[in-house]
């Protein structure tokens, strides 16, 4: 006998039942189409036994409407038989469904939590790119400020020289005042060669030239020679082997003065040492400087060599170590450096004997 018959005539019931079975079948039917539809877009982009699985998914999901769909029958009309046979047929789907499901349930959290790296390393590659952008901007801003900059200190610079010039040739001139005459016109020429080229950093400028890393070191005292002085600091240079290297003229000399310097600024105890160790090796030599200041942060290491980066709050500008690794990467080297707060700071560089004339890249730490 039909099913209301069964449910004593109560048309409540019976209407309840026939429009909550008639609302599941819609909505099986809807979920199978779907699927359909997707397996169909996206067969040329998974495999084929996905295809068949997601198609299998989807009969059985309307296979189960079916089931729902005969109780709305049945509640009228007595077709048991019928209703069987969609239920042997759900069943049959129902384990190809499952077994299948087992068998995939390995590659499908696999392919979720790759997804899901996936997803978070675009998100990393997004912030990446958006810092790189940032980056640009700053640089295009400190291009144009390098114009003027360039302009309003050529002409000084030159004054200077002259002076200078002036001194070392006067009769009355010793062979010291000759001697810290012609040191500053060598660094006056130094500070107008840095401003002309600032334009054209990635530019390659002069020819590279036979340069001695160690003779750079030494020579970077006398500069330096005031601030060491005041906070009580002992430059130590040590050099072994051939120092030799193939190197664009003042690069070396400035990489070096940005180290060092930033290695006394960020000692602050008296009595401590800036050791500068170069080792002349094979195919390079091996620069490392290293201090025993107050270190650097863990969080402040990832982008330490960023442009405008600096931790010197508003007395840094960000330039130093950035224009160092611009440098190095320009001449095929590297740089790397290892901190630990409270305890120091160490700058490796590894320079080639020969100028490679890489274009300039980013650099890891």
């Amino acid at each position: 006998m039909p099913h209301a018959v069964c449910w004593r005539a109560d048309p409540r019931l019976i209407w309840v039942m026939a429009i909550a079975n008639s609302v599941t079948f819609l909505s099986y039917s809807i979920i199978c189409i779907t699927l359909l539809i997707l397996a169909h877009r996206t067969r040329r982009n998974i495999a084929r036994e996905w295809v068949w699985f997601v198609t299998g998914f989807a009969l059985f999901i309307v296979a189960c409407g079916s089931t729902h769909l005969m109780e709305v029958v049945t509640t009228w009309l007595p077709w048991f038989w019928v209703d069987a046979t969609t239920n042997i047929v759900t069943a049959g789907l129902s384990a190809y469904v499952a077994v299948n499901l087992v068998d995939r349930a390995g590659t499908i959290g696999f392919s979720i939590n790759d997804y899901a790296d996936r997803l978070a390393s675009a998100q990393d590659e997004n912030r990446q790119m958006v810092d790189s952008l940032m980056a640009a901007q700053k640089l295009e801003d400190w291009s144009r400020t390098s114009t003027i900059v360039a302009h309003e200190i050529a002409n000084p610079l030159e004054a200077i020289q002259s002076l200078l010039y002036l001194i070392r040739s006067s009769s009355g001139a010793t062979d010291e005042i000759i001697h810290l005459a012609q040191n500053a016109s060598d660094e006056a020429d130094r500070v107008l060669t840095i401003s002309r080229s600032t334009l054209t950093f990635f530019r390659q400028g002069k020819s590279p030239e036979r340069i001695d890393l160690a003779h750079d070191a030494d020579s970077i005292r006398l500069l330096l020679g005031t601030m060491m002085q005041r906070k009580d600091i002992n430059l130590i240079v040590e050099r072994s082997g051939d120092t030799f290297v193939e190197a664009l003229p003042g690069e070396p000399r400035q990489v070096l003065l940005n180290l060092v310097r930033n290695a006394i600024e960020a000692s602050s105890g008296t009595g401590c040492s800036v050791r500068v160790l170069i080792t002349g090796e094979s195919d390079g030599v091996k620069v490392v400087v290293a201090d025993q200041g107050t270190g650097i942060e863990p969080d402040v290491l990832k982008s330490l060599f960023s442009f405008g980066m600096t931790t010197k709050g508003e007395l840094g500008n960000g330039m130093g170590l950035w224009s160092a690794r611009q440098i190095l990467t320009r001449h095929g080297g590297s740089i790397h450096v290892q901190s630990e707060p409270g305890v120091g700071t160490t700058f490796t560089l590894c320079w080639p004997r020969l100028f490679q004339g890489q274009s300039t890249a980013a650099s890891g730490l």
